[in-house]
């Protein structure tokens, strides 16, 4: 197997990072107004744009749709003519890149967004290597008295995808990683708020891609993403399917647009505990999964419900496996900066998120909750009923509300009311075997996961397989690479078979 020489690796991601230069600090408000969806931008002319040559176009990086869609076609085929060891080659290329440069990428990412953790935002770079490739399409073969037929996975052709300000390069490189090994080419519309990152990491990766296969602009982004360009991927001719990682409008918009969608709706991530469970190791594995890049994986724990009669011994167990723990008029402060509450319709109190908290570190939301924090805190957590703000909302905070239930079957049912029927993900801590079982069956979530942290679901610390994209609202779930593709059939009658 050849390998891609480090320092040149190194070398090509210093001149792109020199090109981009310094993100400008604008960039982490535009993103926290809306960290899940576009949001509007000034937009380059429209449709002028296949007239106007020259603009954008070098190694993946465009300022129009129409000029990035015909570059990832032409890619495509490309691509095509060199097969399945090209595919593998593209994908080792961007497997080595991703993780060889981890370090600088994460830190110009948090630069960007400036949310999240850059120990977290290194470590979602290191861990690309667990995202499946070819390996993952193995042919279905049948055989009988009537002859054989083979199935096989067939690329679309060119994939639009959205990308989330939240997990930005490693979202696109884990797309890129499942679109590429199923045969396709895609061109990225990313939040405004991470696009610099995009750029930085499309670049480096067509760059190597070239250097190496020949190919450029296998992955495309655009330079200046606006709610304009995501409209124009949606309807362009080339582009064959459309794999969403936002909010819920632009999830809407995408399965709106005629076209084939992949789409990674909104979660509200749950765990149960009940008064079997290991406490010491659930507070534990609770702490690592909802501090994990300040909470801002659609997996991580939001909520926790706890049985009465361990209730207190789990709160213990939280503050010695290092979160800080709260006091009522504590979580009462910080309730008030976390959601602006105001009466709708019927008298009924609605509470809007305060999107500059999402994402900053626990010690903040200590410091607006009235206590000193350590800098070095994870998370903060405290007591709360189970209709809270913090409880009913996906947050993406490093703050938990924990939830006091009188019995297992309780905590369960409001656990599944306060998922939201998203059917997303879900933590049990339990050694009751039928406990496990009926909070499976009842919350019939894509991921469901006992006795680990939330991580676990994705291959973190439990078995599997690692994805950025998990696409609960068209129920595609945890995407592979044959989620991009289509089964073709041939059949052969009456002959090949040889028994």
């Amino acid at each position: 197997m050849n390998t891609i020489d480090q320092d040149t690796l190194r070398n090509v991601v210093e001149n792109v990072i020199q090109q981009l230069g310094n993100p400008p600090a604008a960039a982490a408000n535009t993103s926290a107004n809306n960290p899940a969806a576009p949001t509007p931008v000034a937009a380059p002319s429209s449709d002028e744009c296949c007239k106007a040559p020259g603009i954008g176009g070098k190694h993946g990086v465009f300022a129009h749709v129409c000029q990035a869609s015909e570059a990832a076609h032409k890619a495509f085929l490309q691509l095509k003519e060199l097969g399945l060891e090209g595919r593998r080659r593209v994908i080792e290329i961007v497997k080595e890149t991703c993780m060889a440069n981890a370090e600088p990428w994460g830190k110009f990412e948090l630069d960007e967004t400036k949310i999240g953790r850059l120990d977290h935002k290194i470590e979602k770079l290191q861990i690309v290597g667990h995202v499946p490739g070819v390996e993952w399409l193995t042919p279905n073969a049948m055989s009988g008295d009537n002859g054989i037929t083979l199935e096989e996975f067939a690329p679309f052709g060119v994939i639009g995808a959205i990308l989330p300000v939240t997990h930005s390069v490693p979202t696109l490189t884990g797309n890129v990683i499942s679109m590429v090994a199923a045969g396709n080419a895609v061109v990225f519309n990313p939040h405004p708020g991470g696009a610099k990152s995009a750029v930085m990491a499309t670049r480096a990766y067509n760059q190597a891609i070239e250097r190496e296969l020949g190919i450029d602009n296998l992955i495309c982004t655009i330079e200046e993403p606006t709610i304009e360009t995501f409209e124009k991927i949606c309807k362009n001719e080339h582009i064959a399917l459309m794999a969403i990682t936002g909010g819920p409008a632009v999830v809407d918009a995408a399965m709106k647009s005629g076209k084939r969608s992949v789409c990674a709706g909104p979660g509200n991530p749950v765990v149960v505990v009940d008064d079997s469970a290991n406490l010491d190791k659930a507070a534990m594995n609770i702490i690592a999964g909802a501090a994990f890049d300040n909470n801002l994986l659609c997996i991580g724990e939001k909520s926790v419900f706890v049985v009465d009669s361990v209730f207190e011994p789990f709160m213990q167990a939280m503050e010695r496996a290092g979160a800080t723990r709260l006091n009522a008029n504590q979580v009462d402060s910080l309730t008030k900066v976390a959601f602006d509450i105001s009466t709708g319709a019927g008298g009924c109190a609605q509470a809007a998120l305060n999107r500059d908290l999402i994402g900053v570190d626990a010690a903040v939301l200590a410091r607006h909750a009235g206590i000193s924090s350590p800098a070095k805190t994870d998370l903060v957590f405290g007591e709360t009923d189970a209709e809270h703000p913090f409880v009913q909302k996906e947050q993406m905070m490093p703050m938990l509300p924990i939830v006091r239930v009188s019995d297992f079957k309780t905590a369960v049912k409001l656990a599944k009311d306060a998922e939201h029927g998203y059917r997303h993900s879900a933590v049990i801590h339990s050694t009751n075997v039928d406990h496990m079982t009926h909070m499976a069956k009842e919350m019939d979530t894509t991921i469901f996961v006992k006795n680990g942290s939330s991580v676990a679901g994705l291959g973190l610390g439990g078995e599997g397989y690692l994805s950025y994209s998990i696409a609960t609202t068209t129920g595609e779930g945890i995407t592979t690479p044959k989620t991009f593709t289509r089964i073709r059939r041939c059949v052969m009658v009456e002959n090949l078979r040889i028994i």
